[in-house]
């Protein structure tokens, strides 16, 4: 029982925090949908839900962006790199941390006002990837988050207490939520991670208020559902295509659009012949029910590990004189993608970093398969690698200069291929990989023309990099490194202008956020966030 003193503490404690100017405030669906109106805050995982990962904060230019400085470092209290993408409204960031810890900091300072830290089972299952998580959804004074054992969890915003917890998977069989859910009107979306262990992928939606689940979308259909005969046998039960990035959402159009990744097993598809739908493909649902309204299949029948769990980047565009909606996306495959997002159809695509595993796509695009790339049992050498051409890391979009900035990572695999055998919890990939040719792997940031994907700019970096970029209406693009710079280029042409040794590795996506009106950008290398603002 809780002491009267203690009772107290908590009260000032909370009648304190009351004062917080905005602390309160509630993160309402409108808000959400007009996000871009808001420029001091970031209130969903890409900024806004069209993900293109663009501030339109104006403040920090090229001419005084070599003046940038910390104002506030965050030490996580948790092991483990930071990936989150932090989230600020109303003079609160909310960011997470390894293991699914969850804090949330004065925005002025770096204080932390509350922390969350859920029980994790010491055995818990983490199968094909680490214990990292990407960051938390807002909506109406709650905090959403999953957690590594796979729950999803509603937090009190202002207090950090629990409202409620729902079991989404069973982590015993290699579930796990690592994602940032995304939260639309009344209902929080969230994926899994799993595809390692032979989970059948799914997106669900809950109700934000209750935790009750609304529906649930299968990556891999079941018998009598239709791409079921794109799998053979009892193929589909341990199929992977799991969902574990943060898709992007048109309101217009009530469609999610979410990527699927890997089938499993992963680098042997003798026991899964055919295209394996949906692994490996953009799908768009219907946000009210979760029914599927179409998919695109970038790599059918995939025996790479290549996820197409990247950032579906939403924008309207004119294409020989007839306005369309599009959605756009560079792929782990290496090749860059326009597609009609109304309907799924395929308008340009190419290739955008080095990849040897096809000659180019088709009409419908499909990709042109060169023989022989497939992984073998004394090694099979193709770009890109098993990380990809590029990874769940962010990229952004400069309407104004309709360039997309991706984060490239140049580097091949030796691909094997192995046995596969299904146990439940436990890893099923049917094979592994190899760097190959370590010296000549690199990492880039691109700028690729919006409709043709034609490079217009490359600032080269000395590693594959693990981060995201961030561009500004400032002329900028913001992203880090490996070698723990964090660093902003000239949007118009690439040319580095400023850079930040922070010590540490980084590994995550850049934000834009104001306070007292000043400009910050924030992000996060090693264990530690960094906030940035001029003199």
């Amino acid at each position: 029982m809780t002491s009267p003193v203690a009772r107290r503490c908590l009260l000032a404690w909370l009648t304190a925090l009351a004062l917080v100017p905005g602390v309160r405030a509630q993160v309402t669906p409108a808000r959400i949908t007009s996000a871009v109106q808001e420029p001091g805050a970031w209130l969903t995982y890409s900024g806004t839900y069209d993900g293109h990962r663009y501030s339109p904060l104006a403040e920090i230019t090229p001419d005084n962006v070599a003046r940038l400085r910390p104002t506030w470092v965050y030490q996580a209290q948790e092991a483990g790199g930071l990936q989150t993408t932090p989230l600020v409204a109303d003079g609160v960031m909310y960011i997470t941390e390894a293991r699914s810890r969850v804090a949330a900091l004065d925005v002025r300072t770096g204080r932390t006002l509350w922390r969350y830290e859920p029980s994790i089972p010491s055995k818990v299952r983490v199968i094909g990837f680490g214990p990292s998580n990407r960051g938390v959804a807002l909506l109406d004074g709650r905090v959403y988050v999953g957690t590594l054992d796979a729950r999803l969890v509603a937090l009190d915003a202002v207090s950090g207490a629990v409202r409620w917890t729902v079991q989404v998977a069973d982590n015993a069989l290699g579930y796990a939520i690592t994602s940032a859910p995304l939260a639309i009107a009344g209902t929080i979306i969230i994926g899994v991670s799993g595809g390692e262990a032979g989970v059948r992928g799914f997106v669900d939606a809950y109700d934000a208020a209750t935790g009750a689940r609304v529906w649930r979308f299968h990556t891999v259909p079941g018998p009598g559902e239709k791409g079921h005969d794109t799998w053979s046998g009892d193929s589909w039960k341990t199929g992977g295509a799991p969902t574990w990035l943060t898709g992007s959402y048109d309101p217009e159009l009530n469609l999610l659009y979410w990527g699927v990744g890997n089938p499993a097993p992963d680098w042997n598809g003798d026991v899964r012949p055919g295209d394996n739908l949906y692994s490996c493909s953009l799908i768009a649902i219907d946000a009210a029910n979760g029914t599927l309204r179409w998919h695109f299949q970038f790599t059918p029948h995939d025996t790479h590990d290549w996820d197409a769990n990247q950032i579906p980047v939403l924008v309207d565009a004119e294409i020989a004189g007839r306005a369309r909606k599009l959605v756009v996306t560079a792929n782990r495959n290496g090749f860059y993608y326009v597609l009609d997002r109304t309907s799924g159809e395929f308008l340009k695509g190419t290739a955008y970093a080095k990849q040897t595993w096809a000659s180019g796509l088709d009409a419908r695009g499909r990709p042109i398969l060169i023989p022989g790339m497939e992984p073998s049992a004394t090694g099979t050498a193709v770009w890109p690698s098993l990380q990809g051409a590029t990874n769940w890391f962010s990229p952004a979009y400069d309407s104004q200069r309709r360039l997309l900035f991706v984060p490239v990572r140049e580097m091949g695999s030796r691909y094997f291929k192995a046995d596969a055998k299904y146990e439940p919890g436990k890893p099923f990939m049917g094979g592994g990989e190899i760097v190959e040719a370590p010296g000549e792997a690199y990492g880039a940031v691109r700028a690729l023309d919006l409709l043709t994907g034609e490079r217009r700019w490359e600032h080269r970096l000395l590693s594959p990099l693990w981060a995201g970029v961030m561009a500004t209406a400032g002329g900028l693009v913001f992203g880090s490194t490996n070698e723990g710079n964090v660093y902003a280029l000239d949007a118009e042409t690439g040319r580095p202008l400023w850079d930040f040794q922070a010590g540490a590795p980084c590994s995550g996506n850049p934000i834009a956020f104001q306070i007292d009106g000043r400009q910050h950008i924030a992000t996060a290398c090693g264990r530690a966030l960094f906030a940035f603002a001029l003199p």
